[in-house]
């Protein structure tokens, strides 16, 4: 299951009709308006992107809607085989067990005062 949220910019004066209209919606969850600003506050929720997808081509083609922009996304599956990957993971990085390897070629890249070269 994923769930992303949905940032609707529209003009001022049309904020309370889109929001009746998404909250009578099947396809998203209406959260929080700002109506000085005409921006909306939306859920969607789909079994892939794909679904996702759809629900928000559906919202950035309503009428009055400037832009729909998609800002946070959860992805549960992605979030399961990341999880997995992890747990597979050697805890130490193979070029630390090679005997091959010298020490001095070894670029450590974790001092964030020096940065990335």
């Amino acid at each position: 299951m994923n769930i992303s949220s949905i940032v609707v910019q529209a003009k001022p004066l049309h904020v309370k009709a889109l929001i009746d209209l998404f909250d009578a919606s099947d396809f998203c969850d209406y959260h929080f308006s700002d109506e000085n600003t005409g921006k909306i506050v939306l859920t969607i929720e789909g079994e892939n992107i794909d679904e996702e997808m759809q629900k928000l081509k559906k919202i950035e083609a309503t009428p009055h809607v400037i832009s729909a922009t998609m800002m946070m996304a959860y992805s549960e599956d992605e979030l399961d085989i990341e999880r997995e990957k992890l747990q597979n993971a050697d805890a130490v990085p193979s070029v630390l067990n090679d005997d091959n390897v010298k020490i001095e070629d070894i670029i450590y890249r974790g001092d964030l005062k020096k940065k990335i070269h």
